[in-house]
């Protein structure tokens, strides 16, 4: 299970990074989001999830989850939004601009 989880990370990894080099500004949209959909399940992944385990200490409870990557990842959840909201709307106002997509506003 762990060789899949990992093989799924680097996957998402490298097509995010893929996209990102891309010329136009939907695929480096697009790989931004995988990038941030491979950092979420990498976090969950180090964070070692147990299940059917309380978040919190009590008296006669041995083990317990760790709530510190689900704190994260629902911190990147916000930062990838905001972030992919911010390089929309930059390419919106650049093909407005400038007339194309490109990322560096030159037609190839």
């Amino acid at each position: 299970m762990e060789a899949l989880l990992s093989l799924i990370i680097g996957v998402l990894t490298a097509c995010g990074v893929y996209l990102m080099l891309r010329g136009r500004s939907f695929p480096v949209v697009l790989g931004l989001t995988l990038l941030s959909y491979a950092v979420n399940v990498f976090l969950f992944a180090m964070g070692r999830l147990t299940i059917g385990q309380p978040p919190i200490i009590r008296e006669g409870i041995s083990q317990y989850t760790d709530p510190l990557p689900q704190a994260l990842v629902l911190t990147a959840i916000v930062i990838s939004f905001g972030m992919t909201a911010f390089a929309i709307v930059l390419a919106l106002k650049a093909r407005a601009e400038l007339g194309n997509d490109h990322v560096d506003g030159r037609e190839s």
